[in-house]
């Protein structure tokens, strides 16, 4: 396993002196809450969709994503072949979200609804970003400085710490000072080498394992474990049909989309870069331009799992074990040690270093967004935007703090597969949000008090899996229905939990009082004017078409390559 040379950390050192230009002429135009949080919203629309893909893919997609082609296969493919949801975003959400002039998602569903929705969402995604993707990205860095730097700080556990330590301060310190324009226009930087980097780390680790073809027979010598689908049963009489195999195709098609609508059409983390557009035209179609940055993921992240796993078993390159196996979530940052040659392994690591920050920035100016504009301004109304701009600023570094003090417990609890622990998590909360947002959107009937119980109502139930999962793994249970409850399959349950929320929602609102339709003129598709028809109608053309064919025929064409790619 090679080092990192002085070239290497050269490249580093440029790079990381870039950004800091970028940050610093950014903090010199933040002067308005619009400025901090949303660009000024002037961002054109390839700053606006490269900055999706880079919030996207962090460090925990790369690490984790490997890890999961390592362990097993294309699985994960499903959320990586999400731009199919970007679609709908750039088409169906965005419209709404822009035209009503709103900083972020929980400030919709008070327009929508009341405030109580807005309070419920609000806190939900604070601790969301806290407990999972502030945790997760960090734990993913540290892991990959682990690899990387295994000696320098004296051991692998110390290089674990220092880096988690030094990133999480370096990106809260860029953040604070530079907003989300600091954010975005370093995110297009980030995107660029992203992409250049996992491309190199893919062609030269096929090269070295003999091409394509090599790879497609020896994962097809291990088809059930690396095939796009999966069966129901893993033919296991003594383990209940709910909870058969981590990723059942059914599973998969049920709770895979609800994820999907969460995140890329309603979270504040997401949404937040299309309200930075400078305007509608420019908002859609940088979602588009996204929806096409992340077909690739497949391919320049997944697949380098992949190849990792078949270098290993083929002894050309040695992967640190865990219980009995590779330990999935080191074999990116492995093979960078490991394959590519003095220069190019620095570029790579400045790639795998952005990533993580690019990911952190996003959260931290995402969550002071929501703390400022949905808590303090609601209980401290008339402040000045500096007033504001510098509790946005507090804010942020008590994300930071926050984010520290988790990495001890998420070290503890995250022992492998941190993508598959996220995609978990996520599919716990998820349903419920999509459910009171899609019925809001189209159901023009959804009342105030349907949704704030159907969110309140769903959220708590993810949350109790989520503890009684954590109570199984670390205490344990007695066989019988809390054993079987903690093993229930997290697809199968974030689909159960989706039906709960719209039962909740849809029977609450025929028993209650519905708002008038002056109070939801034009945030509803049934109340949408003519005027504002004709507004969305005058904000595409030609070229938004043909650039939804592009993204939506590749979505296609990787299903159906890799639907049968093992024969």
């Amino acid at each position: 396993m090679s080092t990192m040379s002085m070239i290497d950390w050269i490249i580093v050192a440029i790079y990381f002196g870039g950004l800091c230009g970028i940050v610093y002429w950014s903090a010199q135009k933040q002067q308005t809450t619009a400025d901090y949080f949303l660009a000024g919203r002037h961002a054109a629309w390839y700053v606006v969709g490269a900055s999706l893909f880079a919030s996207n893919i962090g460090s925990e997609h790369i690490v984790g994503l490997a890890g999961q082609g390592a362990a097993s296969g294309m699985a994960m493919a499903h959320w990586e072949l999400h731009a199919w949801v970007m679609i709908l975003l750039a088409w169906v959400f965005v419209p709404f979200y822009y035209k009503s002039g709103v900083f972020t998602m929980p400030e919709f569903l008070e327009r929508r609804f009341d405030s109580r929705t807005r309070w419920v969402l609000t806190l939900v995604s604070l601790l969301a970003y806290v407990l999972t993707k502030v945790s997760v990205t960090v734990y993913a860095g540290a892991l990959v400085f682990m690899t990387l730097l295994p000696d320098t700080f004296g051991t692998p556990e110390n290089a674990f710490w220092v880096g988690a330590i030094t990133t999480v301060l370096l990106t809260g310190v860029y953040t604070v000072f530079g907003g989300l324009r600091a954010v975005m226009y370093t995110e297009v930087a980030q995107a660029l080498v992203l992409l250049l980097g996992s491309i190199f780390i893919t062609i030269i680790g096929l090269g070295q394992l003999g091409g394509w073809d090599e790879l497609r027979a020896m994962a097809s010598e291990n088809a059930d474990n690396f095939a796009l689908w999966r069966p129901l049963s893993t033919g296991d009489p003594d383990v209940p049909w709910y909870a058969n195999g981590d990723f059942p195709w059914l599973g998969i098609l049920i709770a895979s989309p609800v994820i999907g609508i969460w995140y890329w059409c309603t979270d504040q983390y997401i949404i937040q870069r299309t309200l930075a557009a400078k305007n509608l035209k420019e908002a859609r179609r940088g979602a588009l331009f996204g929806g096409f940055l992340k077909v690739w993921p497949v391919l320049i992240f997944l697949v380098p799992g992949l190849i990792g796993w078949a270098l290993h078993e083929k002894g050309l390159m040695l992967i640190p074990t865990k219980d009995g196996g590779i330990d999935g979530d080191q074999v990116f940052a492995t093979m960078v040690t490991s394959l590519l040659p003095e220069g190019m392994r620095g570029l790579v690591v400045a790639g795998l270093l952005s990533a993580l920050m690019s990911s952190l920035a996003s959260l931290f100016n995402s969550c002071a967004t929501l703390f400022t504009v949905d808590i303090y301004e609601k209980l401290r109304p008339g402040m000045t935007e500096k007033h504001l701009v510098f509790v946005g600023r507090i804010a942020t570094v008590c994300v930071v703090g926050a984010g520290l003090m988790w990495i001890p417990i998420m070290y503890n609890m995250a022992g492998g597969g941190i993508y598959k622990y996220l995609q978990a998590v996520q599919g716990y909360l998820a349903p419920p949000i999509t459910a009171v947002f899609l019925l809001g959107l189209f159901w023009k009937r959804t009342t105030a008090q349907g949704a704030f119980l159907g969110l309140l109502i769903g959220v708590a139930l993810g949350v109790v899996k989520l503890c009684i999962e954590a109570y199984a793994d670390n205490v344990g249970f007695e066989p019988g229905f809390m054993a079987n409850l903690a093993r229930f399959n997290f697809l199968y349950y974030s689909g159960a939990l989706l039906i709960i929320s719209v039962t909740i929602v849809v029977t609450v609102s025929f028993f209650t009082k519905p708002a008038s339709e002056e109070q939801i003129a034009g945030i509803t598709y049934p109340t949408l004017s003519a005027e504002d028809k004709k507004e969305i109608r005058e904000s595409w053309d030609k070229y938004d078409i043909i650039l939804t064919l592009i993204v939506g025929g590749l979505v296609l064409s990787m299903y159906l390559y890799f639907s049968f790619w093992l024969g």
